[in-house]
């Protein structure tokens, strides 16, 4: 199961992979329209830690470490 998220000029692409039934690992990447220097995990799929998660809680949880991901790459939204 896949979403994506765009947030700030980015696309958070959200991948659930089923452990057991309705349980589910949860994985983002982060793409967008800049590549900053020494940033490696761009493009690349994280596995959201700490999981199985229910449906639900796995795409919010995946789409908030999404956006922290975001955040420390461009600063805080003003």
């Amino acid at each position: 199961m896949e979403r994506m998220i765009a947030y700030r000029g980015f696309d958070i692409h959200i991948m659930l992979k089923s452990t057991t039934e309705d349980m589910f690992d949860a994985w983002f990447r982060v793409d967008g329209r800049i590549k900053p220097v020494g940033v490696k995990a761009l493009g690349a799929f994280i596995k959201v830690r700490n999981g199985p998660f229910s449906r639900r809680w796995a795409y919010l949880i995946a789409e908030i470490s999404g956006q922290a991901a975001i955040d420390v790459i461009l600063g805080p939204p003003e």
